[in-house]
């Protein structure tokens, strides 16, 4: 059925603000994976505290992301939401700043964090509802925007610790949630109610049931292994490189910034592909791919093979994250937003452990630090190929697994 000018309008409106929005959100913490060396350094931290404050920050996004999107699903005014979520992250991470130690940096940036947990489910949701046949390409172009925030916030970390100190960089990196906080004051309400009625206890346990089945759980536990290997690489490349490697704080942000970029470019395509073809041969490439390249980045004596392992993995791992969730939100097939609150629970809140592990596994050498990412993409491989294909079906919005 042909859309009219104003569906065709508002889809476009999704397509540019949401990712704009992902971007402005998750700048923070994007800021953060290249200041924990700052950390580190300021806080004489080991790379196990390093991990475990990674590790703390994403389980706690991880707890806030299910109540988020069953409030998505329950609350018509979902734009209030979304302006709340960013005036939470600012002065969430603009307090943490002020931390005077260790364990209360923690506590702070884990609060703050949980602001940018309200933001995924209900924004991702929408988009999902308003282009149900184009699942894993428009979460592919949502994932965009928080790709170029794990991108350009470090390059910026990488710049402004030459000349501050890195209370001062967490101060500047609340400024574009600060700015689209603003923005959304007028434009919350451009932000479509519900479409569903209120989620009810029949909804949430036909839901228990569609992921405690053999299928949920097999795509559970491919998330969650992908997820550690995901957060392994991402939070600990900076100290690899900065650490094990010496390399400068500036050229590490290059190389990590690099690691991600391609990751988003590639995103919506691979989503779209994965829309075309399914979702099962899409992932098990990527995964494939990422594992080989993060030991040949671990293992490489430096130089061109080192960098070229890391970006190419970072690129398989980024760029097959919007397979993984409408992997997910096709297990349950409808309540979008209760779904990809689901999805992203399991995996910040689970995966969110790939810090932790990491870092221990790299206290005495950071090499086994991102060999840990390779042997996690490799356990959400085996368990992908386990994974029966979903039969294709009649329906548009379905896919395959």
């Amino acid at each position: 059925m042909a859309l009219s000018v104003e569906q065709l309008r508002q889809q476009r409106f999704y397509l540019w603000f949401m990712p704009v929005g992902h971007m402005a959100v998750d700048w923070g913490g994007g800021a953060v994976l290249l200041l924990a060396p700052a950390f580190a350094a300021a806080l004489d931290l080991s790379p196990a505290q390093v991990g475990l404050l990674l590790t703390t920050m994403q389980v706690g996004s991880g707890v806030a992301y299910a109540p988020a999107g069953i409030l998505g699903d329950r609350v018509r005014s979902r734009g209030l939401i979304l302006l709340l979520a960013f005036w939470w992250v600012t002065v969430g991470f603009l307090v943490a700043s002020f931390a005077p130690g260790y364990w209360s940096l923690v506590l702070l940036l884990t609060i703050a964090i949980v602001g940018v947990a309200a933001w995924h489910p209900v924004a991702t949701g929408i988009m999902v509802e308003e282009m149900s046949t184009r699942k894993a390409q428009v979460l592919g172009v949502h994932t965009i925007g928080g790709t170029m925030a794990h991108v350009l916030a470090p390059l910026s970390v990488g710049f402004l610790l030459q000349y501050m100190d890195w209370r001062s960089v967490l101060q500047l990196s609340v400024l574009p949630a600060a700015f689209i906080g603003v923005v959304l004051l007028w434009w919350w309400r451009r932000i479509p109610p519900s479409k569903q009625g209120s989620i009810s206890r029949a909804d949430l346990g036909a839901m228990w049931r569609a992921w405690a089945g053999p299928l949920g759980l097999g795509i559970a536990g491919m998330i969650i292994a992908y997820q550690l290997s995901y957060v392994a690489l991402q939070a600990m490349t900076p100290l690899y490189l900065t650490q094990y490697h010496g390399y400068s704080i500036t050229l590490a942000a290059v190389v990590f910034s690099a690691m991600l970029a391609a990751g988003a470019i590639a995103g919506p395509f691979v989503g779209r592909v994965s829309d075309r073809i399914g979702r099962k041969p899409v992932a098990t490439i990527a995964l494939l791919g990422a594992g080989l390249f993060a030991l040949l980045g671990a293992f490489a004596d430096g130089g061109v093979l080192m960098i070229g392992g890391l970006v190419l993995a970072g690129t398989m791992l980024t760029g097959s994250r919007s397979v993984m969730l409408a992997s997910a939100v096709e297990v349950a097939s409808r309540r979008e937003t209760t779904a990809l609150g689901f999805a992203f629970s399991i995996m910040d809140g689970v995966g969110a452990l790939g810090a932790l592990i990491a870092g221990l596994a790299g206290s005495n050498d950071l090499r086994f630090a991102i060999a840990f990412a390779a042997v996690a993409a490799f356990v959400s491989l085996v368990i992908a190929l386990a994974i029966p294909s979903l039969a294709r079906s009649r329906q548009p919005e379905a896919q395959p697994a």
